[in-house]
């Protein structure tokens, strides 16, 4: 881990000890940063002139005076996020806390292209935001495809037609006059379930399995993207005895073409089921119809022989289940078994596997956090004051 560029008592870092809970008066941070009174108190003015801080009641005393109480500025702004799908959007407003104002899950179809699906979602923000109490500060964009997060681009997704190498900050921020970040759906699904996630997680794997597959990865704390945004992806990982599944990347035996909502969705009909989409294939799961249950049980040990690879090799200590088939209890039930047969005991002692707590709102709140970290980012904030 590279160390922290950011002098620990400017006005970036003093900001980040009042939001981490860590510092909670001008003489915590005096305290915790080595600093004078009088620089702490030069801190905290410039945190409160931005808009940053207030101060409230008495705090705790530690001796004489009771100080009083630093608090973020919650109600200064709000932050947007816009979570993709195939043919669906989530789209949420929250405090500059975090906390969730209103959210909204709309159809969309993400095959329309950037321009005219961004265009509707800066549309849908806009009206979120105008019932909102404070002005808008920063919204973020979940797209089902794989994302260079550093140049805000799609990349040669498989689901999305029209959207190679859009920009989506560009397109969007030209809409809208706040900064806009884009990032991979699974990635945002991350966030939101270690948002959510009970204390002592520090590596957490989320397995996004619905219409397609994908799969974000937080360690020690923090969204692993790898060099370019790839790290992962398991949607195009090839399955062994599957190579006869031609895919949309173009290749075969693709993980997404052999066990993702839509490729069961394509056999169930083929087996003479009448279901289109991953929601119909949830419904048939649950009827534990022998035909359709073997598919499952085929397609949960897919999933979980490209998912053993990634726990015995980054042993993380929870595994999220989220997407709409971890619903199918035949294909959840087949990946936490394959797990256990094929990881090492080490990996699996003491793995958590559980389903999403977040939901349906894991991107949105993972969007919405993503936005905030850019936002309160030390180094953004000290330009700032400067």
């Amino acid at each position: 881990m590279q160390p922290d560029p950011v002098a620990p008592d400017s006005p970036g870092a003093v900001l980040r000890l009042v939001r981490s809970g860590q510092a909670a008066s001008r003489s915590d941070i005096a305290r915790l940063t080595h600093v004078s009174a009088s620089t702490a108190a030069t801190r905290v003015e410039a945190l409160i002139g931005l808009g940053f801080l207030h101060e409230t009641g008495a705090g705790r005393s530690r001796g004489g005076t009771r100080p009083r109480r630093l608090e973020l500025r919650t109600d200064a702004g709000t932050v947007a996020a816009a979570d993709l799908g195939a043919n669906h959007a989530s789209l949420a407003l929250f405090d500059l806390g975090g906390t969730l104002l209103s959210e909204r899950l709309l159809p969309m179809d993400i095959a329309e292209g950037p321009e005219r699906v961004l265009a509707w979602v800066v549309g849908q923000i806009r009206e979120m935001s105008d019932a909102a109490p404070a002005p808008l500060a920063g919204l973020t964009v979940g797209v089902p495809g794989p994302v260079d997060f550093r140049a805000g681009r799609v990349v040669s997704p498989s689901r999305m037609p029209g959207w190679n190498g859009a920009d989506v900050p560009g397109v969007a921020g030209a809409l809208i006059d706040v900064p806009v970040l884009v990032e991979n759906d699974a990635n945002l699904m991350a966030l939101g379930e270690f948002s959510a996630a009970p204390d002592g997680c520090e590596h957490l794997v989320f397995l996004k399995a619905g219409s397609g597959i994908g799969c974000g990865v937080i360690a020690s704390g923090q969204l692993h993207r790898g060099a370019r945004g790839a790290a992962g992806d398991i949607s195009h990982a090839p399955v062994s005895d599957q190579q006869d599944v031609p895919c949309s990347c173009g290749r075969t035996g693709c993980l997404d073409a052999v066990a993702s909502g839509a490729a069961l969705a394509r056999r169930l009909h083929a087996a003479g089921f009448d279901v289109h989409s991953t929601s119909g294939v949830v419904e048939i799961a649950r009827n534990a119809e022998p035909v359709s249950a073997r598919m499952f049980r085929d397609a949960g040990r897919a999933t979980a022989d490209v998912l053993a690879t990634i726990v015995n090799f980054f042993n993380p200590d929870t595994l999220v289940l989220g997407g709409q088939l971890s619903q199918a209890e035949p294909y959840v039930a087949n990946i936490r078994s394959t797990l256990y047969e094929r990881c090492l005991p080490m990996a699996v002692e003491k793995l958590v596997i559980a389903p999403s707590r977040a939901g349906r709102l894991a991107g949105v709140i993972g969007g919405g956090r993503l936005m905030l970290e850019h936002l309160f980012d030390p180094r953004r904030v000290n330009a700032l004051v400067s």
